[in-house]
């Protein structure tokens, strides 16, 4: 294991499209993370991966977890390949940071996890919405209860994506992605809110695939949410809003209003206050998925790496990651079952 006066050492496993972000942080975080290989199973597009970025080839999984620079694995494949990479990166002593969704299944997910604590590594599941300074500054915001209590909660993922995506072999199918629009695209937005707003204990949802869409999964979601806390509130999601536009989440305190638009939040006080934070920036939200700067993975795979040299938890782990996986199978249930789900 690297010391503090040495770089980390990380092996990516998967280099396609969701890759891009991952590789210009990494390249930003030089200084104290070494990247020691990058495996994909096609060699031609790992070659071409590893001469744009820099990075070193290597040939296998096998030989990734047999080196002893490596203290951890940044896994960024299709959930269906993920829990035997875990396994086999347990059985090692790496760590893991692994791409959203944990896999593709809540039981699956579950089975990733105790795998991690069975070994005593640590496993980061990667939601990058959670590192955006506005994000930071709301998180904060509730954890000192500034606003007073949350009573009402508003999510909307108004997102874009045109046929061809799901002309690609896997997307949007049960055997390789788990799911549509919930697993896929708003899991990010429905990490975020529940890291601020608390668990939810019952869902009452209605999910269908869109005409716009020739798909196997859904493309619109529309739920009604109950907080453990008491709260209330909506969720609509979907690929199906040509041009796409940015995410929102709206929590409604006891004495403000908060509106986390993408990577900008306003919040609008009872006192008379208005409250601005954030960057302009895209999230991905149109035609293009990778339309978003690299910074937010940038500064998780840094939280993660310093969280393992300091022996505590990320910020976001594969715990945390459960309750979000936990929400989209309350609400694919309760779309699929016409009634209302509580949750454990």
């Amino acid at each position: 294991m690297a010391d503090k006066n040495t770089r980390f050492g990380i092996g990516v496993v998967g280099a396609g499209m969701g890759a891009k972000p991952h590789a210009l942080a990494l390249q930003s975080l030089s200084d104290t993370i070494e990247v020691v290989g990058v495996f994909r199973r096609d060699s031609e597009q790992r070659r071409q991966f590893c001469q744009t970025y820099g990075f070193s080839e290597a040939e296998s999984l096998e030989a990734l977890l047999a080196d002893p620079r490596i203290d951890a694995l940044l896994v960024l494949t299709p959930p269906n390949a993920r829990e035997s990479i875990v396994r086999d990166a347990a059985a090692a002593g790496k760590h893991v940071l692994l791409e959203k969704p944990v896999e593709r299944t809540l039981a699956a997910a579950e089975r990733i996890v105790d795998i991690a604590d069975g070994a005593g590594i640590t496993l980061g599941v990667i939601f990058q919405h959670r590192f955006r300074q506005a994000s930071r500054y709301l998180a904060e915001a509730v954890e000192e209860e500034r606003f007073g209590r949350i009573d009402a909660v508003t999510l909307f993922v108004p997102w874009w994506r045109p046929q061809s995506y799901y002309d690609q072999p896997g997307r949007g199918t049960l055997a390789q992605d788990g799911g549509g629009v919930l697993i896929t695209q708003a899991i990010h937005s429905l990490d975020l809110m529940l890291s601020l707003c608390g668990e939810v204990s019952a869902v009452t949802a209605m999910a269908k695939t869109t005409r716009l869409h020739r798909m196997e999964t859904e493309d619109f979601v529309s739920a009604g949410l109950e907080f453990a806390s008491g709260a209330v509130g909506a969720v609509t999601a979907t690929t199906a809003s040509f041009p796409g536009g940015p995410e929102s989440l709206t929590i409604n305190f006891s004495t403000a209003t908060a509106t986390l638009t993408a990577g900008n939040l306003t919040i609008q006080t009872m006192a008379g206050e208005t409250i601005a934070i954030g960057e302009a920036s895209q999230g991905g939200s149109g035609a293009d998925p990778m339309a978003f700067p690299f910074d937010w993975h940038a500064a998780q795979i840094a939280d993660f790496v310093q969280a393992v040299r300091q022996g505590r938890a990320p910020l976001s782990t594969g715990h945390t990651a459960l309750r979000v996986h936990r929400l989209i199978d309350a609400m694919v249930r309760s779309a699929g079952e016409g009634r209302r789900v509580v949750l454990p």
